[in-house]
């Protein structure tokens, strides 16, 4: 099975359910799954979400950008330990065979 990665791109709650509702389906199939919180999206990391929480708990690798980060005013050391921050160019040298959807 291909992976999914999956770009959150802004700050909108509804598009970022459908992106993480998305996410757990296709991790419970067991496929890899990774998003990237890029721009104003990195703030919705900040706010508890129990989706959120059961994407974690099915692996989903969620990757905070590190330029959103600095806009948002956020701290990574303030945040869940599991994120991992990082761009969008070393996110996409990772993507390999996965599909890519832009939320």
């Amino acid at each position: 099975m291909n992976g999914l990665g999956i770009i959150v791109a802004d700050k909108d709650p509804v598009r970022f359910r459908t992106a993480l509702t998305l996410a757990a389906a296709q991790a419970a199939l067991g496929g890899r799954v990774r998003i990237l919180l890029d721009s104003g999206a990195v703030a919705l990391s900040a706010v508890p979400n129990p989706l959120l929480e059961s994407c974690f708990d099915l692996g989903v690798e969620v990757m905070l950008c590190q330029t959103g980060l600095a806009e948002a005013g956020l701290e990574a050391s303030a945040l869940d330990p599991r994120f991992s921050y990082g761009g969008m160019v070393g996110w996409l040298a990772d993507l390999g065979p996965d599909r890519l959807v832009v939320a």
